[in-house]
């Protein structure tokens, strides 16, 4: 099967975690396989069309309404998730359904912890790589109060 690029797909860290619109084809599977990602964190409130496609991907669903931020409980299931995934040398990819907002923001917590940023330059540094990221008022004080959180 031929692969495609997943549609707003980009790497935050090369080889470990990246972010995506909703995958919409297998050839969006095989490719994200193709690239060591045996992990997909569902944000959508539906599940991802053919994620039944590629049995090499786990999909981990953990639901946030479209515009809204996830909770503390939540971003701390989603960093485990990848912490566990990148121990293992496995890569991990996050979606919404445009790979904006919900999406931009679960990436913004992982470089607050990962990478010991504060709130304010993981917001800008994810903004940086994904123009159009982190979309709401709410969502950036997400990843804010999240680094006040751990700090």
């Amino acid at each position: 099967m031929a692969s495609a690029v997943p549609p707003n797909f980009s790497w935050v860290v090369p080889g470990k975690l990246a972010g995506l619109a909703m995958p919409r084809l297998p050839a969006h599977y095989q490719y994200m396989h193709e690239h060591g990602i045996r992990h997909l964190v569902s944000l959508s409130e539906r599940s991802p069309p053919y994620h039944d496609t590629c049995p090499g991907i786990v999909v981990h669903r953990l639901r946030i309404p479209d515009f809204c931020a996830p909770s503390l409980e939540l971003i701390k299931r989603f960093l485990q998730i990848t912490e566990d995934a990148n121990a293992k040398g496995e890569a991990v990819a996050v979606h919404c359904l445009l790979g904006f907002g919900r999406t931009g923001t679960l990436l913004a917590c992982y470089l607050v912890k990962a990478q010991r940023l504060t709130g304010v330059d993981a917001i800008h540094e994810i903004r940086r790589l994904r123009p159009g990221a982190i979309e709401t008022h709410e969502q950036e004080k997400a990843v804010i109060q999240f680094h006040h959180h751990i700090k």
